[in-house]
């Protein structure tokens, strides 16, 4: 049974800017903060911001630590952030020829773990989003509650907006037999691949989330509303919020109702 459905079409928008971004602090950047953590092979770039309960931020693909520039001082005033470059991305490398959300989720979990983390509050975005979701599968003793945005749990054209498959298709087309030279090239096609191919996660699977979970989307996002509504259905106690006036940048868009909607969901009793 599900424990609450959000639904914020009528709330009104806050002055665009009043939780800006801090324009003093070089999040992703910072080596003030910033550290290298041993992690299943790969060195996983790492910054910690505030106290208080854990928050776990995973950015979206070719995104990094910066993707959270307009929520960090938000959450770091109230939680204890661990902000996190996925592998291949940002600071985090990785010259494995595979990708797959499932060692995201992986990743994510042995970082708690080399941080004596016991549990953590997540948001995820976009592809942060999809590994959010494999993080309370594969370990769903490390996730307290979770805040999943523009995510989807197959790569086929019925999880996407009308023409956003097509047009990656087109991509896909003309570039999957050229030949990449560079460690950049080489890792930037792995990148679009892993969305290409990936995810395959069943409806039923989500049936084993059992922590409290708001599944968010944008009212015009590239992921369509009638898949993430199938997200918000099959996972027991789950949330949903439909971002009025937003595409696929919800936490950038309406950063101030993100991310004030998002605590309060973290902070009230389920």
């Amino acid at each position: 049974m599900k424990s609450i459905l959000i639904s914020l079409f009528a709330l009104p928008l806050f002055a665009a800017g009043l939780m800006a971004q801090d324009a003093s602090i070089p999040y992703g950047d910072n080596p003030a903060v910033g550290k290298y953590y041993d992690i299943r092979g790969i060195k996983l770039y790492c910054e910690v911001y505030g106290e208080g309960r854990p928050l776990l931020l995973i950015h979206g693909n070719h995104g990094s630590i910066k993707s959270f520039a307009h929520n960090l001082p938000y959450f770091a005033a109230k939680y204890k952030v661990i902000a996190v470059d996925s592998r291949a991305q940002g600071k985090s490398k990785d010259d494995g020829e595979s990708l797959t959300f499932e060692m995201m989720a992986d990743d994510e979990a042995a970082l708690l773990e080399a941080l004596n983390i016991e549990r953590a509050y997540v948001i995820g975005w976009s592809d942060g989003g999809i590994t959010a979701l494999l993080l309370a599968m594969r370990h769903p003793e490390k996730v307290i509650q979770l805040a999943a945005t523009g995510a989807n749990l197959w790569p086929d054209a019925s999880a996407f907006a009308p023409g956003v498959w097509e047009r990656d298709k087109k991509y896909y087309d003309a570039h999957h037999q050229q030949a990449w030279h560079t460690g950049k090239e080489k890792n930037d096609w792995k990148l679009f691949l892993l969305d290409w191919n990936q995810p395959h996660i069943s409806l039923s699977a989500l049936h084993s989330i059992h922590c409290p979970a708001l599944i968010i989307c944008g009212d015009h996002d590239l992921i369509s509303l009638e898949h993430t509504v199938q997200i918000f259905q099959n996972i027991p106690q789950a949330a949903l919020w439909v971002v009025p006036c937003s595409g696929h940048a919800t936490l950038i868009e309406h950063q101030d109702d993100f991310n004030k909607s998002v605590d309060d969901f973290f902070t009230k009793a389920h």
